[in-house]
């Protein structure tokens, strides 16, 4: 019997959620009931159209940042961690920059006030 797959067809790509955290980044253990739900996980596969698409820059083994209403699990793994994501509910990709941050870039990130105003002025 050969082995089973998913293959993503339209805007969509296939994501390995991530492990849902019992601990804060601070150390501070959490409820079971107060679980922070998780939106981000691995890409596994990507379908033709988006491989094709310039606007979407997802690869595969990207980690992905996902709105999870439109997400439809996958029921093929007994921990039922796979979903179809429609790439348009991708919001972000992380990346690792191999150049130093500039501090140009950095007093922008850090001056950020929330509005939109990277220039921290009210």
């Amino acid at each position: 019997m050969p082995n089973e797959y998913v293959e993503p067809v339209g805007n969509r790509i296939l994501v390995r959620k991530d492990e849902s955290r019992g601990q804060t980044r601070g150390g501070i253990v959490l409820p079971s009931d107060a679980e922070i739900p998780t939106i981000t996980g691995r890409v596994v596969e990507i379908s033709a159209m988006v491989e094709r698409d310039a606007d979407f820059p997802v690869r595969k083994y990207d980690k992905v940042l996902y709105h999870p209403k439109r997400a439809i699990p996958v029921d093929l793994e007994a921990d039922n961690r796979l979903f179809v994501v429609p790439i348009a509910d991708v919001c972000a990709v992380f990346r690792r920059s191999t150049e130093p941050v500039s501090s140009g870039e950095l007093e922008i990130a850090e001056g950020a006030d929330g509005d939109g105003d990277a220039t921290g002025a009210a």
